[in-house]
């Protein structure tokens, strides 16, 4: 990878993970009904962002000097997670968090790295189920359910 790409990227992320906590402090602290807040989300992945940047940030010091070589991009495999990504978020309410998930998951993974289809389906199905259920049954939040056909 880059040096000078992967810091300014680290410190834009940075930022952005400020800004999503910054902003969910301003959502109310619960719903109705739910034992969790929509402030939750948010604020986790914020701070996720921000660990994962420092991180990116302090290993950009142990990158080997900088070659003259071209990065290779691979358009492809960005617009099939791009397309997935997109799929995901209009299908989630029609077809149910589980299920949209699992279809997202496989398909990043496949993506990734062909073959090894049953790690894939095995890792995507028991993560959409296992978020799912401790959302909703521990933490007594709301997701959309299964696809009520």
């Amino acid at each position: 990878m880059s040096r000078s790409f992967d810091r300014y990227a680290s410190v834009v992320f940075l930022l952005i993970g400020i800004i999503f906590i910054v902003e969910s402090r301003r959502f109310s602290s619960t719903s109705y009904g739910s034992g969790v807040g929509p402030d939750l989300f948010p604020t986790g992945l914020g701070i996720i962002l921000i660990l994962l940047s420092i991180r990116l940030f302090y290993e950009t010091f142990h990158y080997p000097s900088d070659s003259n070589g071209k990065l290779k991009l691979d358009w492809k495999r960005f617009g099939i997670v791009l397309i997935a990504a997109i799929g995901y978020a209009l299908s989630l309410e029609w077809i149910g968090y589980v299920l949209a998930t699992f279809l997202f998951l496989l398909i990043g993974f496949q993506t990734m790295e062909r073959g090894k289809w049953l790690s894939s389906v095995l890792i995507s199905a028991l993560f959409s189920y296992g978020v799912y259920y401790l959302y909703v049954n521990v933490l007594q939040g709301t997701l959309p359910a299964f696809p009520l056909f």
